[in-house]
């Protein structure tokens, strides 16, 4: 797709028909669009260059599409961890604020209200923003926001508590893809084998999260068509464990033979082709050496698996998308893909003690039971669940993540991974597509660290390069819906929302954000301001980086600019007051109780 300035697309729709041809086919509406409906898909423990349209080689087309005919932001930022993302989210706030600073464990809950585990009263969520101005509200998939996760316990913040109409999802935050713990429909836990509403020949979470997205939206269409609906969409691809159908397994085999620097090597190519990547970066050293892997193929399949989860999670999302061009909803929807998290470097199933277990059996577990263990030692059937180096993932009977030096490729060309705020922890795709909304067909666009860029006729979809965050998503929704976000709620007084809306970057305006943006997960830290970034790993010290000469963190500058380091420093600290950030590890419950808890909430 060719783009234009916006004077000649004009002038060319209303006076030269020979241009036609060149057109876009999504230009700009002539009248502002009608309350869309909104879409947010969020998937689970991925790198930023694991799409097609950020550079990778996994087979992507429909999440492609919807960048080819949308918008994509460049420097858009989760929180590096899984719940705390979906905090922010869902409420606009920042983790902190919105009462998981951490994690929803409970040994968190005497160190103060910025780490209670549990979304906090003061906080409302999209569906509760978006209610009041006339919207339906459904969610599928991961929960993970609610410390109290029984099915027998407190439920004031499962969904329908949160303010969505209906649900089906898990509430924890990790599990079998084929028997997921805390399967829930609406308020009540299911077994996926006794569900008298969806019983698949094979069960397998993504696509039940996909079927029930596509449900909705089909009843929506039905029972309420005069109504706009929010629609969050959570799924777990591609977390640990790495379960995949074998149909999908095999469109991969022997694509990661070549090891790790190979397909390195292969996406900072083509995130330079796509303008994703300045040439001027140097990409972060590769993590593993493949000539010294002893068990290749065991390895090359874990890579595999891990893409045929991502492939079965975009063909899902283009059953979504049909269903929605089928019901003429396409047009008037904003849909919103990110990421949780960078990629996942934790160890579950691969240490040598991993596999200890394999040869147990355990009693039968009945159909009909739930379940809510987030790493099973069993099977239904009593068969033990395999774990360790050389057990071929895929497979239910298995439990195993795959490791550093994929996570390092999932996250090319960044540094480290999920828990930490360097670029590898934080930085997520973000695509926006939305028809009647966002106006594409700028022929002028900021560059990958800050300035101006021009368009080369061979870019695919809009790019926004500004830098943005998860709180932005709620301020987006409430802007494009007309709705009121609310100084109070429920009796309580709620935060005001911390993000700005992303609507200015559809039509290929600035931000404005008036403020930088902060970060804080187990003693790690960060502060973006401009092109600057302030970023410390705990126990460490502060390291400064230009992100418009350094986006991948090679050159620390802290040293030559100490001015700037203590400018920054010092809005990190009136923030980390702000928000009720404490020194890590967490005090509250005692430090070995607090690093104990800890080890544990890392495997999910």
């Amino acid at each position: 797709m060719k783009y234009f300035p916006r004077s000649l697309l004009v002038a060319a729709a209303l006076c030269l028909p020979a241009l036609s041809p060149f057109l876009p086919t999504t230009t700009f509406a002539a009248a502002p669009a009608p309350r869309p409906n909104i879409i947010v898909i969020l998937s689970d423990d991925m790198g930023w260059s694991d799409l097609g349209c950020f550079g990778g080689e996994i087979h992507t087309p429909n999440l492609d599409a919807l960048a080819e005919g949308g918008l994509r932001f460049t420097q858009f930022y989760n929180t590096a961890r899984c719940c705390p993302t979906r905090a922010a989210l869902l409420t606009g706030l920042y983790s902190h604020q919105a009462g998981i600073g951490h994690m929803t464990d409970a040994f968190s809950t005497k160190v103060g209200e910025a780490y209670a585990g549990d979304l906090s009263k003061r906080a409302v969520t999209l569906a509760q923003a978006l209610k009041p101005a006339g919207y339906r509200a459904y969610a599928v998939g991961k929960w993970h926001v609610a410390k109290d996760m029984s099915a027998d316990g407190p439920k004031h913040n499962w969904p329908l508590q949160r303010g969505f109409d209906r649900y089906y999802g898990t509430i924890t935050g990790a599990g079998s893809f084929y028997d997921p713990g805390t399967l829930t429909r609406d308020n009540t836990a299911i077994s996926p084998f006794a569900d008298a509403e969806y019983r698949p020949a094979k069960f397998y979470y993504t696509d039940a999260i996909t079927e029930h997205a596509v449900r909705f939206v089909n009843d929506h269409q039905r029972d309420h068509a005069r109504e706009p609906f929010l629609l969050y969409c959570a799924y777990t691809a591609a977390h640990w464990p790495m379960h995949a159908k074998p149909e999908d397994i095999a469109k991969y085999k022997g694509k990661y033979d070549a090891g790790y620097d190979a397909i390195r090597n292969a996406r900072i190519a083509r995130l330079k082709q796509l303008g994703l990547v300045d040439p001027r970066w140097q990409p972060a050293a590769t993590v593993g050496d493949w000539t010294s892997v002893t068990n290749k193929e065991w390895e090359a399949r874990c890579m595999e698996t891990y893409a045929a989860m991502i492939d079965c999670m975009d063909q899902g999302i283009g059953r979504l998308v049909a269903a929605l061009k089928a019901n003429g909803q396409f047009e008037n929807t904003l849909l919103f893909f990110l990421q949780d998290n960078g990629a996942c470097a934790e160890t579950v199933g691969r240490g040598p003690k991993a596999g200890e277990n394999n040869e147990k059996t355990y009693p039968v577990i009945a159909r009909d039971a739930t379940r809510t263990d987030v790493i099973p030692k069993q099977l239904r059937d009593g068969r033990a669940v395999r774990q360790g180096p050389g057990v071929m993932p895929g497979d239910e009977d298995t439990y195993i993540a795959y490791g550093e030096a994929w996570a390092n490729v999932s996250n090319t060309p960044f540094r480290l991974y999920k828990h930490w705020e360097h670029e590898g922890g934080i930085s997520t795709p973000l695509i926006a597509h939305w028809p009647a909304g966002i106006k594409v067909g700028r022929a002028v666009l900021s560059a990958p660290g800050g300035g101006v860029r021009t368009r080369r006729p061979t870019d695919t979809g809009a790019l926004a390069d500004e830098p943005g965050h998860l709180i932005d998503i709620m301020a987006t929704c409430v802007d494009v819906a007309g709705a009121k976000y609310p100084a109070e709620f429920g009796g309580e007084k709620i935060i005001p929302m911390q993000g700005v809306s992303l609507r200015p970057a559809f039509e290929g305006e600035p931000l404005n954000r008036p403020q930088p943006i902060f970060w804080e997960h187990e003693g790690n830290r960060a502060v973006r301001d401009g092109q600057w970034k302030l970023v410390s790993k705990h126990p460490g010290g502060w390291e400064l980086y230009d992100m418009a000469a350094d986006r991948t963190e090679q050159h620390d500058l802290s040293s030559t600019d100490p001015g700037r380091v203590s400018a920054m420093s010092a809005q990190w600290d009136a923030w980390a007051k702000k928000v009720g950030v404490q020194p890590w590890p967490l005090k509250g419950a005692g430090e070995k109780k607090a690093a104990g808890k800890n080890k544990k909430a890392k495997q999910e």
